[in-house]
């Protein structure tokens, strides 16, 4: 991500809608019209899966975890067709839908040096943290014969000292987005490694 546009709001959606969530097969219809390009939908389904299974994780209801998937599922759904729009454009879809203002408030703090909304949630963060790393783990998945099998730390981080690998990768976002969600890099990488959506 390298286009700043600061989205000049502090609220998102409205909490007469809290609750109110798009089903699965409804979210992947949205990212379906407005996804072209297959890199960018693994992505955010990727993303999607990784925010389900931490959901998982924490114990959280089943409501939650589909709450944690669909902001995960959506974060990037107007990068494709609209980058000058990101993530303007997403956030106004989901609001004149009435979606859970939780979800909205998430995707719009998935990059806060670039829309200039810090993440306050846990889901918030967590979506920041993921959304970076996700993407370095697999590019460096897809240099390894084995893939996923076998993916150790080091390895990771060995690469993230590599600026010239993956270089559009923000390394100081992964360092911020950790700090932010109290979890070590370490760990976040070894949950990415281990819940990873397969291609």
């Amino acid at each position: 991500m390298t286009l700043t546009h600061p989205l000049n709001r502090k609220e998102f959606g409205s909490s007469e809608n809290l609750g109110k969530m798009m089903s699965l097969e409804e979210a992947l219809e949205l990212l379906q019209n407005w996804v072209k390009n297959d890199k960018l939908a693994f992505h955010m389904k990727q993303v999607g899966q990784l925010m389900k299974a931490y959901a998982v994780s924490r114990g959280y209801d089943e409501t939650t975890q589909h709450m944690w998937h669909i902001a995960g599922l959506l974060h990037d759904a107007d990068w494709d067709q609209w980058p000058d729009e990101h993530c303007r454009k997403i956030i106004e879809e989901l609001e004149e839908r009435n979606q859970d203002p939780r979800i909205i408030k998430a995707i719009a703090s998935h990059g806060p040096r670039y829309f200039g909304v810090d993440p306050d949630s846990e889901m918030d963060k967590m979506l920041y943290a993921f959304d970076e790393l996700s993407g370095f783990v697999h590019a460096y998945s897809l240099m390894r014969p084995q893939g996923y099998e076998g993916m150790e730390i080091k390895g990771v981080k060995k690469r993230l000292k590599d600026k010239s690998f993956a270089a559009q990768v923000s390394r100081e976002d992964i360092a911020d987005a950790s700090e932010k969600a109290g979890v070590p890099v370490e760990e976040l990488i070894q949950f990415v490694i281990e819940n990873q959506l397969r291609a």
